[in-house]
């Protein structure tokens, strides 16, 4: 299925956020989550599927000074 993460189209299996993530290789980074839009918590990944033309922004922190 075809959906969008950080503007790039992707392919991925259906599953849930959590899957998805674990798929395109941030499963257990300390990240931020948004879909179509609407925050995502960690928390609530598991529970949260992904549909066909999603737009998923992760954001992952950074460090500097």
């Amino acid at each position: 299925m075809r959906i969008y993460v950080n503007g790039d189209q992707r392919e991925v299996e259906p599953g849930t956020l959590a899957v998805t993530l674990d798929a395109l290789g941030y499963g257990g980074r300390k990240i931020a989550t948004a879909v179509n839009g609407r925050f995502v918590a960690a928390t609530a990944r598991s529970a949260m599927p992904v549909n066909e033309g999603d737009k998923i922004e992760v954001v992952a922190p950074m460090q500097g000074g």
